[in-house]
């Protein structure tokens, strides 16, 4: 793909030229090796390319493996909710424990009868 880009901006006569200094500087019987050799080159780059990203994306699946995020939600949840799930058991059995304690009911009202002819203490 970057060869493409790369083509795109060279003008025929500018290709021309390369392939004039190529072959003064390399010879005609060189040229058909040196295209061979730079095919390979390109070619092995290619397969590198491939295979790191591929080991690239298997380590990553690896380390996700590793991880495993629910064991860890699961663990962190549970250190959080056992204190709290104790407390409100103990708080429970505190409260719903039989007590020989009687209950208190708060102060006995104490009613009088005042009659409308009786006069109270005090009054005139």
């Amino acid at each position: 793909m970057n060869m493409v880009l790369f083509l795109s901006d060279v003008a025929g006569s500018e290709i021309l030229l390369i392939l004039l200094f190529v072959l003064i500087f390399f010879g005609s019987k060189s040229i058909p090796n040196l295209a061979r050799t730079l095919g390979k080159t390109i070619h092995q780059i290619k397969n590198a390319s491939e295979d790191l990203q591929q080991e690239i994306k298997q380590s990553g699946l690896d380390m996700k493996k590793d991880m495993n995020f629910s064991e860890v939600f699961r663990d962190t949840s549970k250190a959080i909710t056992d204190p709290i799930e104790a407390n409100i058991y103990e708080m429970d059995n505190v409260i719903n424990a039989p007590s020989n304690v009687q209950s208190y009911e708060g102060p006995k009202k104490i009613e009088t009868e005042v009659k409308p002819d009786q006069q109270l203490d005090g009054e005139a």
